[in-house]
């Protein structure tokens, strides 16, 4: 291990005030780092993931369902900034249906299922340090929204990026924000402990926690699954779908050979040579949608087992200091998936559900899709696909980033007939646009605008 390196990381983050088991958590994946580890997964180890139980055939008694629920929190990891939509606040403030953010959209879900169950169902955030003033500010509009006892957040821990030559903290004073970056997801674990919110809600009677990310508005509180979860008596639960075409590239659960565990590959931690067997969607049918069920009880105990430090996978994402420059030195950030925790505990289960669990908003593409009107929001908050959703393919160079995308999309057009829509050069849309079958709009090599009330099909504007 470079002795040098780690130390200067460990007085950086001690320094930055990082809780002390967060300093051990870095340091645990600190050493696999150093020693070469990648966190990689080869086809050779692993078995596909079969006989998945479907949440639509689950036989929940309803009683159970409502006393789950109960006793549940929901978590919402909203520490990503849309950096690749071109934003420099919380993604989950971008508008998404309306005037109605995706926070907008997840108050109304809870307060909803509030209302229909008359669970407390207390929504906790996690929040990396960009995104926590913003978020709540923006929550102060739903007075109600507090649960007595409980804070509406928590702040993700925060690290040193490595220089990819030495491991060292890199150090960029244009901006030292861009020293630091959040662990990956998989810090939830260590944030609810070393935050206090873990032990906040199991004294005030929670036993169980759903957790989806922000940009996930399929993901509402569900009694049935609570239900299911609670009956199962597994320590912890991942929500899975069927893999399409669209997620050959993305993590999906296996079962280890050695121990028949279940196991999360995510696509940094796949071989080169394993990509096609990887990408078979006939053989590794499910992929993993970061909807996570926690039995809380058993996670307090498995912390306390291991000091805080739990035996979760390494990621190695290398990047540069600068995102936005890529002539800036290459740094190693180091990563985890909360998914993978689905190996650390003995009796961990899946479930399968429809893509309506499912609705990530990554691009601008998915953007256009959720504003359309494929999607209906209902009195609950939820959203129902009226039609299959199309195919949506926007010019990078021109809808890749959110200002440049509302400048051109300022009326979403009419997605219901379509199977697909192809946009390439500068497009702008007018009011009233209707998308039919496998539209294109191609490049003309200037810029144009779709009139309004016109029609876009295969041909073009009709």
């Amino acid at each position: 291990m470079s002795a040098h390196g780690l130390a200067q990381a460990q007085r950086k983050m001690s320094d930055g005030a990082v809780h002390p088991i967060a300093v051990d958590v870095f340091t645990r994946f600190y050493g696999l780092l150093e020693s070469g580890e990648t966190g990689v997964i080869p086809e050779t180890d692993v078995d596909p993931l079969t006989d998945v139980p479907h949440a639509a055939d689950l036989d929940v008694d309803e009683d159970l369902a409502r006393a789950a629920l109960a006793v549940t929190a929901v978590i919402k990891l909203n520490g990503g900034l849309g950096t690749s939509m071109g934003m420099d606040r919380a993604k989950s403030l971008l508008r998404v249906r309306g005037d109605s953010t995706f926070l907008d959209v997840i108050a109304g879900q809870v307060l909803a299922a509030r209302a229909a169950t008359g669970a407390r169902l207390p929504l906790v955030l996690m929040n990396s340090f960009r995104t926590q003033d913003d978020t709540l500010r923006a929550l102060a509009d739903y007075p109600d929204l507090p649960v007595d006892g409980l804070p509406l957040d928590f702040v993700q821990n925060r690290e040193p990026k490595l220089l990819v030559d030495d491991l060292s903290p890199v150090a960029w004073p244009a901006d030292p924000d861009l020293e630091w970056c959040p662990p990956g997801h998989g810090d939830l674990y260590t944030a609810l402990q070393t935050s206090g919110v873990l032990q906040n809600l199991l004294d005030a009677g929670f036993r169980y926690a759903t957790v989806s990310n922000s940009d996930n508005l399929g993901a509402a509180p569900d009694a049935r699954i609570a239900g299911w979860f609670a009956a199962s008596g597994a320590p912890f639960a991942a929500e899975v779908a069927r893999r399409t075409s669209a997620d050959r590239k993305g993590g999906h659960l296996v079962v280890r050979r050695t121990d028949r565990r279940l196991v999360l590959r995510e696509s940094a931690q796949t071989l080169p040579g394993d990509a096609d067997a990887a990408g078979d969607i006939e053989t590794h049918r499910y992929f993993n949608t970061n909807n996570l069920w926690l039995d809380l009880e058993a996670l307090a105990a498995e912390l306390d087992r291991t000091g805080g430090v739990l035996d979760l996978p390494l990621i190695r994402n290398e990047k540069t200091v600068d995102p936005s420059d890529k002539t800036s030195p290459k740094v190693v950030q180091i990563e985890s998936a909360m998914g993978a925790a689905i190996e650390v505990f003995d009796g961990a289960v899946v479930l399968e559900v429809d893509r309506s669990r499912f609705l990530p908003v990554k691009t601008t593409n998915d953007l256009l899709v959720l504003r359309s009107d494929i999607y209906e929001l209902g009195d609950d908050f939820r959203l129902t696909a009226r039609v299959e959703a199309p195919y949506v393919d926007l010019d990078p160079g021109r809808f890749a980033l959110i200002a440049s995308f509302d400048a051109r999309v300022p009326h979403t057009p009419s997605l219901a007939d379509a199977t697909s829509l192809r946009v390439r050069g500068d497009w702008g849309f007018g009011r009233d646009v209707v998308v039919v079958g496998d539209a294109v709009l191609s490049d003309l090599g200037e810029a144009a605008v779709v009139p309004d009330g016109a029609r876009v099909g295969p041909a073009g504007i009709e």
